[in-house]
């Protein structure tokens, strides 16, 4: 099977060390990013490890397909001790940074310890080196990379940041790469900031040499052809139609149905859109670089999950607005998500739902915990009933926007998630708003949902992004990666039950599986089945015999 290749290069901030180390076997068993960072994290880092303590290590791994020239591959996966959930947590980004990470020749960075100054870490092909940058701290993204370029050359593509989030360790503080591409959930910048890790850049000239099958040309080329509408206007394209015909979270999840939503749509976005923007190697082109003329003020986005969460959760059909809370959590390193929702709670307590100038200040005040900032920086699971509001999260991660009310197998989804409340883990919504499932109901979404996961475990492991599902489909993705489709799903199956059984050791169980705030109906059935066909126990635990196995057959 095709996999990424390299050493591993563990950096030890407090002893400002650095070393490198073979993992073939992993690398073999594991494809790569995702599925390559899992294995590692189950394995070094101590069970009761404190997410922002030294014992957490965070992750940072490409897979095969950054060796590629192929369309929707520009991303790379970082993984961690989740600050805001409390277990294992992998997220991705895009923007141009893998393939310069891919130039050092690691297939895998490792970020252990605790400086005592804050740094800089350089990683090349030579080495790595150490930077103190005091002077940098609390500064925001963009002025880290405006400092980085004027002292030693390196782009925004170089570089992943934290802004003043993640140096106050906001619980949902995000890694910035590209100024403006985020690995957005679950706090991974709170995990760089408690090490006191700024900035860390890559550039090199040893990209392992892969070979990848010219089958590749063809995903480039439909993507470059395809008139997709996502290539004007992004996720934001589909904020009309799940208004419309689904449910679209409003104030503070009371509603379901906002009245101002096509003053913050896909067709309004593309109307402050001034030129087209991409990630690495891909023709999609689906990035949204947007700019109001009037104020001047420009972002990349919003897409349709911050739409949602500083739009229509929030109250607000200002659509600057909404491009100025994306601004903002951009230079603050922040997940938009998150931060919206808690925002939205805010408003919700305090009846100023549509106050845009309160929404402004909340969200700088979060993230230097300033005031009333510092409750809502710990995150909605933490921060509810200071505020007297319900708890919108699974596992302590904010509600994505689509509504397992309305979509009960993404309900379902959002349930056992290891994740937590997030949408592209398991992502049931794309069978219910396609209509090839009843939205309605659990019946038979166990098994889907399943095979869904295992197949995103793999697209986060190889790694490729989510739009480009439509274009490798399941014959192109056996073609790729040089096995068949059972071998590969199989892998996928290992990192979602690896993740699970990390944070089974650290407590988690079948009780936070059905710590909802909506019911669902037949759920109880569906937890057993679901269960059952992944072979865990009845309260949501995986063995450690069978994690054994699973770590057997990656050894194989």
């Amino acid at each position: 099977m095709l996999h990424a290749k390299g050493p591993l290069l563990t950096i030890d901030v407090s002893e400002r060390t650095a070393t490198t180390e073979t993992i073939d076997d992993v690398l073999e068993g594991f494809i790569g990013g995702r599925g390559v960072a899992t294995k590692l994290a189950h394995d070094r880092i101590p069970y009761d490890a404190d997410p922002l303590g030294p014992e957490n290590r965070a992750y940072i791994t490409s897979g095969p397909f950054q060796q590629s020239q192929m369309s929707f591959t520009g991303r790379m996966n970082m993984t961690g001790l989740s600050p805001l959930t409390g277990g294992l947590l992998s997220s991705n980004a895009g923007g141009y940074v893998s393939r310069n990470f891919a130039d050092t020749g690691y297939s895998a960075v490792e970020i252990v310890g605790q400086s005592d100054e804050v740094l800089a870490i350089h990683v090349t092909d030579d080495g790595v080196e150490f930077e103190e940058v005091p002077e940098l701290e609390e500064e925001t993204v963009s002025n880290v990379t405006e400092e980085m370029e004027a002292r030693h050359g390196l782009e925004d593509e170089n570089l992943i940041t934290v802004g003043p989030a993640g140096d106050n360790e906001v619980r949902f503080a995000s890694v910035m790469t590209y100024d403006s591409r985020a690995f957005g959930r679950g706090g991974l910048g709170a995990i760089l900031g408690s090490k006191n890790v700024k900035t860390v850049s890559f550039e090199g000239d040893s990209r392992p040499d892969i070979d990848i099958d010219e089958i590749q040309g063809d995903v480039h080329r439909d993507a470059a052809t395809s008139d997709d509408p996502m290539k004007r206007q992004g996720t934001a394209g589909g904020t009309a139609f799940i208004n419309a015909e689904f449910s679209l979270p409003t104030r503070y999840f009371s509603e379901q149905h906002f009245e101002g939503a096509d003053k913050i749509d896909g067709d309004a976005v593309e109307e402050k859109k001034y030129k087209k923007g991409a990630c690495s190697m891909c023709a999609f082109a689906c990035k949204l670089p947007t700019r109001d003329e009037e104020s001047g003020l420009e972002t990349e986005g919003p897409e349709f999950e911050t739409i949602y969460s500083f739009g229509s959760n929030a109250g607000i059909d200002d659509l600057v607005s909404v491009m100025n809370s994306n601004e903002q959590c951009d230079q603050f390193g922040m997940d938009t998500v998150s931060a919206g929702v808690v925002v939205s709670a805010y408003l919700a307590a305090n009846d100023e739902f549509g106050n845009t100038e309160l929404v402004e200040e909340l969200v700088e005040k979060i993230a230097y915990r300033e005031g009333d900032g510092d409750t809502l920086a710990e995150g909605i699971d933490r921060a509810h009933e200071e505020l007297g509001v319900e708890n919108w999260s699974m596992k302590g991660l904010e509600f994505a926007a689509h509504d397992g009310r309305v979509l009960n197998g993404q309900g379902l989804s959002y349930a056992v998630s290891n994740r937590g409340a997030d949408h592209l883990y398991g992502s049931m919504l794309s069978l219910e708003y396609a209509g090839e499932v009843d939205p309605e109901g659990l019946e038979g979404k166990p098994q889907a949902l399943i095979e869904l996961e295992n197949q995103n475990a793999v697209r986060d492991s190889a790694i490729y992004c989510a739009f480009g599902s439509d274009y490798l489909s399941d014959e192109r993705l056996e073609t790729l990666l040089d096995a068949e489709k059972e071998e590969f799903t199989a892998v996928g199956a290992r990192v979602v039950e690896l993740e699970r059984h990390f944070n089974n050791k650290r407590g988690m169980t079948r009780a936070d599986d059905e710590d909802m705030p909506y019911e669902l109906p037949s759920f109880q059935e569906a937890l057993d089945e679901y269960y059952e066909l992944r072979g865990w126990n009845d309260d949501g635990t995986v063995s450690d015999a069978q994690v054994g196995g699973a770590a057997a057959s990656a050894d194989d």
